[in-house]
C-alpha cells in the first residue's frame, strides 16, 4: 500500500461552506517540475489565481471551466522598472474564498520564498479562512541546477541568497566578505550592477560568475563570465543594450560555477535539440507523443494541422459494417491507422456499443500508435506486424483463410477516402473476402496563422518532420516552401522523394517507418551538428541561426 499524504484527502468536512485556499509553488518555469501534490490542488480548484507567465505553467492540470481572474498591473513605475504591482491580488483570493469556492493561487518558484505570498496568507489567517502551502522548486535552487552548477560540494560550502533589488549595503557587505556561494536574483541589465557591489564588498575580480535567464525552459541561456568580466561579456555578445533587459535572471557567484566544471554538468542546455523550434505538421490527435518525445530532447515541438479527419460523405456503407460486427459477419476486422480506429470507436459510441462487441472478432493493426489507440479503447489486437509496420508488412504476417479453422471468409477494412489497394489485394490472394468501407475522409486543414506562416517562409523554425507524402503536399498548400536553412526531415524515401520534388533539400531520413524514429533521427542529426561545433571551437548554435545562404550538408 502507497503511503498516504496527510494533504491529499478531499477538504474537511469542518471547512464545508467555505472557501478554502492553496498557495501553491509553480517552480522556475518547467511544468515538469510541478510536485504531485501541486498537480493534485490544481485539478480541484475552482478558481485560479496566477501571474500570465505562471498560468502558462499550471493551466494544464485545471480542470476544464476553471476562473481564471486576470490579474492586472495598476503601478506605471514598476512596470517600467519590470516589476509589477500585480492587481489586488489579496482581494481577488479573499473574494473567492469568502464565496465558497476551493482557490489556488500559484505563483513563480516556492510560494515562502520566491512568490511574496506571506500578505495573502495573513490575510486568509484574519478571516479564519483554511488555508494550505504547497511548496515549489525555488527559483534559486531550480535554476542552477538546470544551468549544471551545483550550489554545495561535499566541503558543504555555504550559500547565500540574495535579491539584488531589495539588498541594502549591510547585505552586500556580509556577502562580500563571505568566500561560499553567492545566488544573486536580478535583472538582466542590474547583473553588471550587482557584480560590480560584489567586487567593492570584497570579492575578487576574478570570481567564476554564471548567469542564467529563462531558466528551466527551452529558452533558457546561459553566460559563463568573472565578477570583473560580465560587462564586457554581454557588451562583446550584444546581450545588452536589449529589450529584454527587464527580465529575471539568476547569477550564481563562487568557483562552483567555473566554466570547466560547468561544460561537465550543463545537462539541460546540451540535450541534442536544445532550444531548437521544431515544426509538427501533422492532424492535432496524432501529434501529442510525437511533441513529448520532442520535448525530451529539448526542442520546442510546433503543432500545425495539415490534414484534417471528416466523416464520409455517404455514412450508409460504414453502419451497415458496424451492424455486421455485432451479427457476426467477420471473422477479423483491420486497421490501418489511429484515425480508422477513432472512426469505429466514434460509431460504437453512436450505437451505445463499447469494446465488447470485438468478441470472437481477431483484430489486427498496422503499426504500435494504432495498437495503442485500440488499447485505449479496450481492446488487445491480435496481429501486429513483427516486421515493417505497413501494408505490406501486414499482410507478411496475415494467416491465409482455413476453411477448416476459420468459420467465416470475410475482413471489415474501415479506412480513408484514400485506396489501399495493397492491402485488398494481398488479402484476397490468401482467400479473404474483403468489405473495403471508407470510415473517414481526409481533407487538406485550414492555413495556420499568419506568423506561422511567415516563420517557415523565413526560416523562423530549426526543423520540420514529415511523416507522409501528404505532409509535404498540403503543408507546402497551406503555409509555403519551408526556408532553406530549415532542416528537413522525412519518414522514408517515399517521402523524402516528394519533398525533393517541391525543392526541399532532406538532411535527415528515418531508418525506419515510425514517427519515433524519426525524432530520433533528428536528434542524433542534433547531436553531431553540436559536436562538430564544440570540436571546431565554434558556438553550438541553432540551424535558424545560421548565415542565410550557408552551405548545408545532407545526412541521412
Amino acid at each position: 500500500m502507497s503511503p498516504t499524504s496527510p494533504t491529499t484527502s478531499p477538504v474537511s468536512p469542518v471547512f464545508a461552506g467555505h472557501g478554502h485556499v492553496t498557495f501553491l509553488g509553480a517552480g522556475p518555469g518547467d511544468p515538469g517540475l510541478l510536485t504531485l501534490r501541486a498537480v493534485e490542488a490544481l485539478a480541484g480548484a475552482d478558481v485560479l489565481i496566477a501571474e500570465p507567465e505562471v498560468l502558462e505553467v499550471v493551466r494544464g492540470h485545471a480542470r476544464a471551466g476553471v476562473s481564471t481572474p486576470e490579474l492586472t498591473v495598476v503601478d506605471e513605475a514598476s512596470t517600467t522598472a519590470g516589476v509589477p504591482v500585480l492587481r489586488d491580488a489579496v482581494n481577488l483570493v479573499m473574494e473567492a474564498a469568502r464565496g465558497g469556492r476551493r482557490v489556488v493561487r500559484a505563483v513563480t518558484g516556492d510560494p515562502g520564498l520566491d512568490g511574496n505570498a506571506g500578505a495573502e496568507m495573513l490575510a486568509c489567517a484574519a478571516e479564519g479562512i483554511p488555508f494550505e502551502v504547497v511548496p515549489g522548486v525555488a527559483n534559486v535552487v531550480g535554476v542552477p541546477a538546470y544551468a549544471g552548477v551545483p550550489l554545495r560540494d561535499e566541503q558543504g560550502t555555504d550559500v547565500r541568497f540574495v535579491d539584488a533589488r531589495t539588498a541594502d549595503d549591510r547585505c552586500w557587505a556580509e556577502v562580500g566578505a563571505s568566500d561560499g556561494t553567492v545566488v544573486v536574483s536580478t535583472s538582466l541589465d542590474s547583473v553588471a550592477a550587482a557584480a560590480g557591489e560584489l567586487v567593492a564588498a570584497g570579492r575578487k575580480p576574478d570570481t567564476p560568475l554564471t548567469v542564467t535567464i529563462a531558466g528551466t525552459t527551452t529558452r533558457q541561456r546561459t553566460w559563463n563570465a568573472t565578477l570583473g568580466t560580465i560587462a564586457q561579456v554581454f557588451k562583446q555578445g550584444k546581450v545588452l543594450p536589449s529589450p529584454e533587459g527587464h527580465r529575471p535572471v539568476i547569477a550564481v557567484v563562487g568557483e562552483r560555477s567555473a566554466p570547466a566544471q560547468r561544460d561537465q554538468l550543463s545537462w539541460f542546455e546540451s540535450k541534442p535539440l536544445f532550444g531548437w523550434r521544431v515544426l509538427v505538421p501533422r492532424t492535432k490527435e496524432q501529434a501529442a507523443s510525437l511533441s513529448d518525445q520532442l520535448r525530451s530532447y529539448g526542442a520546442v515541438p510546433h503543432e500545425v494541422p495539415t490534414i484534417a479527419v471528416e466523416p464520409p460523405r455517404t455514412p450508409q456503407q460504414m453502419e451497415r459494417a458496424v451492424k455486421g460486427l455485432v451479427t457476426g459477419r467477420y471473422e477479423w476486422i483491420a486497421f490501418t491507422s489511429v484515425n480508422a480506429v477513432k472512426a469505429v470507436r466514434e460509431k460504437f459510441e453512436e450505437y451505445g456499443l463499447d469494446a465488447r462487441a470485438f468478441a470472437g472478432i481477431k483484430v489486427a493493426a498496422v503499426g504500435e500508435q494504432t495498437a495503442a489507440a485500440l488499447v485505449d479503447f479496450g481492446v488487445k489486437p491480435d496481429l501486429v506486424p513483427s516486421g515493417e509496420q505497413s501494408a505490406a508488412g501486414l499482410l507478411e504476417d496475415w494467416p491465409p483463410y482455413d476453411p477448416v479453422f476459420d468459420p467465416i471468409d470475410r475482413v471489415f477494412l474501415p479506412r480513408a477516402d484514400i485506396a489501399t489497394e495493397t492491402l485488398v489485394a494481398g488479402l484476397i490472394e490468401l482467400g479473404w473476402e474483403v468489405d473495403d468501407v471508407t470510415a473517414y475522409r481526409t481533407v487538406r486543414a485550414s492555413p495556420p496563422p499568419a506568423d506561422t506562416r511567415e516563420a517557415i517562409k523565413g526560416g523562423g523554425f530549426d526543423a520540420v518532420l514529415f511523416t507522409s507524402s501528404s505532409t509535404v503536399r498540403n503543408l507546402v498548400g497551406i503555409a509555403g516552401k519551408p526556408h532553406n536553412v530549415t532542416v528537413i526531415a522525412c519518414i522514408g524515401p517515399a517521402t523524402a522523394k516528394t519533398a525533393e520534388e517541391h525543392g526541399l533539400r532532406v538532411d535527415v531520413l528515418s531508418p525506419e517507418p515510425s514517427v519515433h524514429k524519426l525524432a530520433e533521427a533528428l536528434a542524433e542529426f542534433g547531436l553531431r551538428r553540436r559536436e562538430a561545433a564544440l570540436e571546431a571551437g565554434d558556438p553550438v548554435t541553432r540551424p535558424s541561426e545560421r548565415r542565410p545562404g550557408a552551405r548545408r550538408r545532407r545526412t541521412t
